[in-house]
C-alpha cells in the first residue's frame, strides 16, 4: 500500500546522537555527534522490547521551554532489521498524530460517523479509567477509541503487546463492556515503516492475546501515515 499524499505529522527539528544507555526508566544519555553526552528524557515506560540497544543511532528533540529539567526528548531509534529503520520511541506521538487524523478526517471507517472529538475522557468500572478519544455525533452510537503504540516486531508483524500489561487486559475488557449500545475501537499505531501485518504478543501476556481474539471481530486494515 502507498503512502498518503497528505504529511500528517512533522517531527520538531532533531538532534542525531548515540544511545550510551537507558537508566531509571525515564533517563537515557545519549553522545551527540559534537561528542558532548546528554542525558535526556525517555518518554516510554515499557521494556522497548527489541529497540534498546546501546551504541546504535537516535533522534532527539530540544525543548526551549526553561522549566524543563531535561531540555533533550528521545524521539526514535535506527535499527537494521536488515536493512536501517527508524522507529519511534515517544509513547506520546501516537496520540497526537491520531488526534490530527481524526479531526483531518482521514481514517476513512470512522469519517463520516462523528462530530465532535474530546480526549481524555473518563469511562469504565466506577468512571475510573479514560478513553484516549471520544468520538459523538448526535445520530450516531458514540464510539470509544483506546490507542497503543506498538514498536515490537517479529520479521514484518507487529505485536502488542510486548510485556505483560494488566492494564492493557483491562482496556480490552471495559471497551467490550461497552457493546452492544456504543462503538469500541482500538487502534494500534505501528510506529515504524516495515511491517505488513498485526497480532497480539502472546509469548509476552497470553491473556492480553486471549482477550484479543474474544472481543476482536477479526477485522483491521493498514493505514499508512505520513510522517516527517
Amino acid at each position: 500500500m502507498s503512502a498518503p499524499k497528505t504529511l500528517v505529522y512533522s517531527y520538531p527539528p532533531l538532534i542525531a546522537g548515540i544511545l550510551i544507555k537507558r537508566y531509571k526508566r525515564f533517563l537515557a544519555d545519549i553522545e551527540l555527534e559534537s561528542g558532548e553526552i546528554v542525558t535526556a528524557h525517555c518518554p516510554n515506560t515499557g521494556p522497548m522490547t527489541g529497540l534498546y540497544e546501546p551504541g546504535l543511532p537516535v533522534m532527539l528533540s530540544q525543548s526551549d521551554n526553561p522549566k524543563r529539567k531535561l531540555p533533550y526528548t528521545w524521539e526514535m531509534i535506527q535499527l537494521a532489521n536488515p536493512k536501517p529503520i527508524w522507529v519511534g520511541v515517544n509513547t506520546a506521538l501516537p496520540n497526537r498524530v491520531v488526534k490530527v487524523m481524526l479531526q483531518d478526517r482521514l481514517i476513512a471507517e470512522l469519517a463520516d460517523r462523528y462530530d465532535t472529538v474530546k480526549s481524555e475522557v473518563r469511562y469504565g468500572t466506577d468512571n475510573k479509567s479514560r478513553i484516549d478519544f471520544l468520538l459523538t455525533r448526535e445520530d450516531e452510537a458514540p464510539i470509544y477509541l483506546e490507542v497503543k503504540n506498538t514498536t515490537w516486531t517479529q520479521g514484518s508483524l507487529a505485536l502488542f503487546p510486548d510485556t505483560e500489561t494488566t492494564r492493557g487486559q483491562k482496556h480490552l475488557r471495559e471497551l467490550a463492556a461497552l457493546l452492544p449500545g456504543k462503538k469500541a475501537v482500538m487502534l494500534y499505531f505501528i510506529n515504524r515503516g516495515d511491517c505488513d501485518g498485526f497480532a497480539p504478543g502472546d509469548s509476552k501476556d497470553g491473556k492480553y492475546g486471549d482477550l484479543f481474539r474474544a472481543r476482536s471481530p477479526l477485522g483491521w486494515r493498514f493505514c499508512p501515515v505520513a510522517l516527517r
